[in-house]
């Protein structure tokens, strides 16, 4: 049944890019030493290019840069949007899980894809890009650059939705196991190794 092979597809895919994003969060664990998101955020605001008010340069998202990456099109794929929405490939699986609901249930169902999209935003506006930092010195911290931040971040989920045609399952598959997996593996080797040297720009 439709409802099976879209339900199925969905967990395979989740799982894989979890782990990816699982990673690139160690990654980012490590460079804090926290788990709290308010040390994360402020973690950002320090070092040498913070102190000449240039704080958009020391947030994590330029040393952490490949995991930045991973961390956006994991989180794409997460919430099974464009190309990666072959949970409800309309030629292959019908809509996938949803097929059998209408009306409110469905309605919900889509509420809940755009909440996880707003969520995986803002949380890589957190880790990466500063929280509600403000990018230059000169001016003040706020709300406001959280919003900014979080917004950019939807309108790269719209663009590669309107830019990259849908990928091919085997080839979904691949990308998260064969590719992601191994560089966030690696990635987190070479952070913890660069912290342990005196050419660590986080001590």
């Amino acid at each position: 049944k439709y409802p099976f092979l879209g339900a199925m597809r969905a967990a395979a895919q989740m799982v894989s890019y979890e782990v990816a994003m699982g990673f690139a969060l160690i990654c980012v664990l490590l460079v804090s030493a926290s788990l709290n998101l308010s040390d994360i955020v402020l973690q950002q605001g320090q070092g040498r290019f913070a102190d000449m008010g240039l704080g958009f340069l020391s947030w994590n998202w330029l040393p952490l840069l490949p995991m930045f990456v991973i961390f956006v099109i994991s989180g794409i794929a997460e919430t099974n949007r464009a190309p990666f929405d072959v949970v409800e490939g309309e030629a292959e699986v019908v809509a996938g899980h949803m097929v059998e609901y209408s009306g409110m249930s469905f309605a919900l169902f889509f509420l809940g894809e755009y909440a996880n999209m707003i969520l995986v935003s803002v949380m890589t506006a957190v880790l990466f890009l500063g929280g509600w930092l403000s990018p230059v010195g000169f001016l003040p911290d706020g709300f406001h650059w959280l919003a900014i931040k979080t917004a950019f971040i939807l309108f790269l989920f719209l663009w590669a939705r309107a830019t990259f045609p849908r990928f091919r399952y085997d080839h979904i598959m691949r990308l998260g196991w064969k590719v992601f997996v191994p560089i966030t593996i690696v990635w987190v080797i070479v952070v913890a190794t660069w912290m342990m040297t005196p050419l660590s720009i986080w001590n």
